[in-house]
């Protein structure tokens, strides 16, 4: 997460410092109004620039996502730069329109404006030209994609109509973009500041293109068929393996992918359940019911029917190097570690595990099925991991206290969580105040993409 803040910032102090060095009015103006320009074109360049952004982002590229440490975390970046493109867009459209409210209720009074001297340049007359054409777009627009972002963040507001509706976000960043255009400072077009907003809007413009196409990651997709469905009713979740066609890469245990199955729902992501074997073209989702998609799968999904996956992402890989690890799963955070448990076992059976690797696994639940934690008995034995169940409602929960006890040598460990953001982050900052390196050997997916 160290990397997400540090580039959401540096983004934003980028853009900022660039203006500065652009926008010689600073230092010359002397009235209200003339500081409302100034600050017009600032709040404007910083919306556009984190809707473009964010945009880029949603593209889910591979390229930077090592860096970010996986695409949860990428995620969550998009997610900043969406709620910040919001909150200045709303004080851009308030530094346009509160000075003519204030000024109709006669609270404030503008002065003579100053002669405008004639434009020649035919480019810069057909920019002018369309001044009033691109505030009336950009203020509609700014309502429609404000409440496009509102709902967005509405946990409550159904994935399936989020779906459908935040792809109407690329819409509304053409009609800004033309807004951009038209009515940035003309002399910022010669100077660094100009070059990167229009970078941005380009980049931008062809994001919104391949996201109205539905063609994001369209290079990572393969189509693949269910072969087995079982359901575990105690745990509310349901087990789909599904054989892939030709054209997947191959996945490391811990990485995740979208899968869908109703084109009118979307993607989904799911952690897979499950190690890659060439050839063996075989992939295991666990879907937990945790909404009224998820809810319905057991009623919608039939052996046979054609899934599309695409990934695999993530970088929750359990690869740091350390001899001693830790791994914590809140109830359907287990999935990963199955993955990695299945991974390990095979390896051990070759002969090809490295020695000397001792690894915990704390499992905390509030559900009971059997069946289903015989199953994850049998995993942990077969990769020679130690298990520790919690079930809340008779052993307790989990604390960072209480890991301590169980695990005597834990600050020799690295810890790897998967499980309830909540959990993930009391645990985090528990460790943290016992002076536990947490930047450095505290591994969390932030399996949020919204």
């Amino acid at each position: 997460m160290r990397n997400v803040k540090r580039s959401f910032l540096a983004f934003l102090f980028v853009l900022a410092a660039t203006w500065i060095l652009a926008e010689d009015r600073l230092l010359t103006v002397t009235d209200f109004f003339a500081y409302r320009a100034v600050f017009i074109q600032l709040s404007g360049i910083l919306a556009i620039g984190c809707m473009s952004a964010a945009l880029l982002l949603a593209l889910r590229p591979r390229w930077p996502e090592r860096w970010f440490g996986g695409l949860d975390k990428m995620y969550r970046l998009h997610k900043w730069l969406g709620i910040a493109a919001l909150i200045l867009g709303t004080v851009h459209w308030l530094l346009a329109k509160g000075p003519q409210w204030a000024g109709q209720l006669g609270l404030l009074q503008r002065g003579p404006r100053p002669p405008r001297e004639p434009i020649t340049d035919p480019v810069l007359a057909l920019l002018g030209s369309l001044h009033g054409t691109a505030e009336s777009v950009g203020e509609w627009t700014f309502y429609a994609a404000a409440l496009l972002l509102i709902l967005a963040l509405l946990p409550r507001f159904p994935y399936r109509l989020f779906y459908k509706t935040h792809r109407l976000l690329a819409v509304a960043f053409l009609a800004l973009a033309f807004h951009a255009l038209v009515l940035v400072n003309i002399p910022y077009w010669r100077q660094p500041i100009g070059w990167l907003v229009a970078a941005l809007l380009v980049g931008g413009c062809i994001a919104s293109v391949i996201l109205l196409l539905r063609r994001a990651g369209a290079g990572r997709q393969v189509w693949a068929h269910i072969v087995d469905l079982k359901p575990f009713p105690g745990v509310r979740t349901l087990l789909v393996q599904l054989e892939l066609a030709n054209g997947w890469p191959g996945h490391k245990a811990g990485q995740f992918a979208f899968a869908m199955s109703d084109p009118a729902e979307g993607p989904h992501p799911y952690t897979i359940a499950s190690c890659w074997k060439p050839g063996d073209p075989r992939l295991t989702i666990i879907a937990k019911e945790l909404g009224d998609h998820t809810s319905r799968l057991r009623e919608k999904l039939t052996v046979g029917q054609a899934v599309r996956i695409e990934g695999p992402y993530g970088c929750f890989t359990f690869d740091d190097g350390r001899a001693r690890q830790i791994w914590v799963a809140g109830g359907i955070g287990i999935t990963p570690f199955i993955a990695r448990m299945e991974e390990m076992a095979v390896a051990v059976e070759r002969g090809d595990w490295p020695a000397g690797q001792i690894i915990d696994l704390i499992h905390t639940t509030t559900e009971v099925d059997e069946e289903a934690l015989g199953r994850l008995a049998a995993d942990a034995k077969a990769a020679s991991i130690r298990l520790h169940l919690l079930v809340s409602g008779t052993d307790g929960r989990l604390s960072g206290e209480r890991l301590r006890a169980l695990i005597p040598d834990w600050s020799e460990a690295s810890v790897w969580f998967c499980g309830p953001t909540g959990f993930g982050a009391a645990l985090k900052q528990d460790l943290a105040a016992q002076g536990f390196p947490v930047e450095q050997r505290f591994h969390q997916e932030l399996f949020a993409m919204r």
